[in-house]
């Protein structure tokens, strides 16, 4: 393939997607790896180019309510009050799938997972292109999601057609996953939508219990988020830095420069030990730089980024995940 062209058109993005391209989109989440979703061969160039395995399904984005229908066969009371709710915005919802969809867009499942992004750009690509758009991250899978249009150049230069560049993502972590499949919402995959969120329009709203099936969500059945650095948890650390609940790794194994980097919302106790440290002004502010962070230690060469731990309750809930993949303890 030709190098990758960088655009910001929105005419250019259409135009490639609609000849059955990949283009990388701007969200609020994360830069997504996009091609139309109605277009099995299109489909089938994400999975090569991000090298994603085949039972891993796609999220087919929509630029209104009523282009939901293109790609589900129905939507259930539950699901339309959450798409007004909260659409645009970091909600999937898992609906049954029309029977005339690609395959590869459901990786072989009844279900297909679609949203709505917060983005005006990304909406205004899919609007003009007038069918969904199919897009997981656009990175390599296992990689660290991107969050910036440098770090898609960076994974896929050259295995895409085209990346619309605009700034860096707003939210910073994939999209909340839920299954309106049934009479109750259920949460697949945590993210910036938190089951409160939910229990505000639907007080029955529950999340996943660890017998259900994890194959129905994207992002769940194989390891994610991973850059080349061990990630591992840390303190919390208090405000004065004196240190509570887990310590800190031994520093002893870490003393020169580039050996370690971390991230959280406290200083730790003993910064002169990291290479990079970056004090997250609150939860979502952690939650918007975490991949970034994570990329930026990789540029460092750090070999361990210690990450602070949080309440595993609301936006907390999806970090925790996040960084969990990331450290292979999930």
């Amino acid at each position: 393939m030709a190098d990758t062209i960088l655009t910001t058109s929105v005419a250019e993005a259409v135009a490639i997607l609609a000849s059955g391209g990949l283009v990388a989109l701007p969200t609020e989440t994360v830069y997504g790896l996009g091609a139309r979703a109605d277009d099995s061969r299109a489909l089938a160039r994400i999975f090569e180019a991000k090298g994603r395995p085949a039972d891993n399904p796609l999220i087919a984005h929509v630029a209104s309510i009523e282009q939901v229908g293109d790609v589900v066969l129905s939507i259930a009371p539950c699901a339309r009050d959450l798409m007004e709710r909260f659409w645009p915005g970091p909600l999937t919802l898992v609906l049954p799938v029309r029977e005339d969809m690609p395959s590869q867009l459901t990786a072989g499942l009844q279900t297909v997972g679609v949203r709505m992004p917060d983005h005006a750009l990304t909406r205004a690509v899919i609007k003009a292109l007038g069918v969904p758009v199919a897009a997981p991250s656009a990175n390599r899978s296992g990689r660290p999601s991107p969050t910036t249009w440098e770090a898609v150049r960076e994974d896929l230069e050259g295995r895409i057609d085209a990346i619309l560049q605009a700034g860096p993502t707003t939210v910073g972590l994939e999209s909340t996953v839920v299954d309106c499949t049934g009479d109750v919402p259920v949460i697949l995959r945590p993210g910036a939508i938190t089951l409160a969120d939910l229990q505000s329009v639907h007080p029955e709203a529950r999340q996943r219990r660890p017998d259900e099936a994890a194959h129905r969500s994207p992002g769940l059945r194989h390891r994610h988020y991973r850059p080349d650095a061990e990630v591992r948890w840390v303190g919390p650390f208090d405000t004065d830095a004196s240190g509570t609940g887990e310590a800190a790794p031994d520093p002893t194994e870490a003393k020169h420069a580039a050996s370690a980097s971390y991230i959280g919302l406290h200083d730790p106790p003993d910064p002169l030990r990291y290479v990079r440290i970056e004090i997250a002004p609150s939860l979502a502010a952690y939650a918007r730089s975490l991949f970034h962070f994570f990329r930026l230690s990789e540029a460092d060469g750090v070999r361990s980024i210690h990450c602070e731990r949080v309440p595993c309750e609301g936006l907390g809930q999806a970090l925790t995940d996040r960084i969990d993949r990331a450290s292979g303890s999930e």
